[in-house]
């Protein structure tokens, strides 16, 4: 089996592959001060809720936005489980080429993502591209060609970061939760903020992909990713479908396209 790690700012998802087949998913909150063994144990007890252990792990691919969680997760895999896990990065080979400036600048989780939107959304014939929306900690716009190479995209803020700049800076402002208000001119204070996070923001994925889409000289699908996909997606004829597996099957592609040159 597979053990495919996705480490990012906010969460780490982790998911056990039987071919091609996803036998779980995980999420863990992610912690810059995570040791080898804190690594070793929060797995261990994590693929215990999905009654598996690392008896039955083969390999492993990571990926990884946080660079101090990547050397104890590394060698969490190869103590433990006896793997030496395949890294996202430079030299993988990816079935994607990277036209950014330079190419390794690219966050691992934006190729991984990006690899599995065309995969799964991408037109056989080559008719259009695809533009992946990943809400995260940050809001990610990556555009693939039909091709497909991986062209570039936008980073905004996410939707919880700018709700925590508001509520920092504004003394007077409760907390609020991040849900759809009932109307858009909100009636009391947690309703305007309600209003000004959700349909602001949707406002500004909506604009984005506009623009996006201006500078294509292509069709694109847009494909949304991330907690707050489906809010959006709802309220906005902008995406096209939301589709909360990109990631782990992103993984699982590029290990298969690396398998023939690596053995446990």
């Amino acid at each position: 089996m597979l053990l495919a790690v996705d480490v990012g700012n906010s969460h780490t998802t982790v998911g056990v592959f039987e071919g091609e087949r996803l036998r779980c998913e995980l999420r863990l909150a992610t912690r810059r001060s995570w040791t080898r063994d804190e690594l070793a144990v929060g797995l261990r007890q994590a693929l215990g809720l999905a009654d598996l252990d690392f008896d039955g792990l083969e390999h492993a691919i990571v990926a990884c936005v946080v660079p101090p969680v990547l050397g104890p997760l590394h060698d969490a895999l190869e103590r433990y489980i006896g793997i030496e896990a395949l890294v996202v990065g430079p030299g993988v080979r990816t079935g994607m080429p990277i036209r950014y400036d330079p190419p390794q600048e690219v966050g691992a989780d934006r190729i991984v993502t990006a690899v599995a939107a065309h995969e799964r959304h991408g037109s056989p014939d080559g008719g259009h591209g695809i533009i992946v929306v990943d809400f995260g900690t940050a809001t990610t716009f990556d555009v693939v060609s039909p091709n497909p190479e991986y062209l570039g995209g936008v980073i905004a803020p996410g939707i919880g970061i700018a709700a925590d700049a508001l509520f920092a800076r504004a003394a007077k402002l409760p907390r609020v939760d991040i849900s759809r208000p009932e109307r858009v001119v909100g009636r009391n204070t947690v309703g305007a903020i309600q209003s000004g996070l959700v349909y602001g923001y949707i406002g500004l994925v909506e604009g984005l992909i506009a623009r996006i889409r201006e500078e294509l000289p292509w069709s694109c699908r847009v494909v949304a990713t991330g907690g707050f996909a489906p809010t959006v997606a709802d309220q906005s004829a902008a995406i096209d479908a939301v589709d909360d597996a990109l990631v782990l099957e992103g993984l699982r592609l590029i290990h298969a396209r690396n398998a023939s040159t690596r053995s446990r």
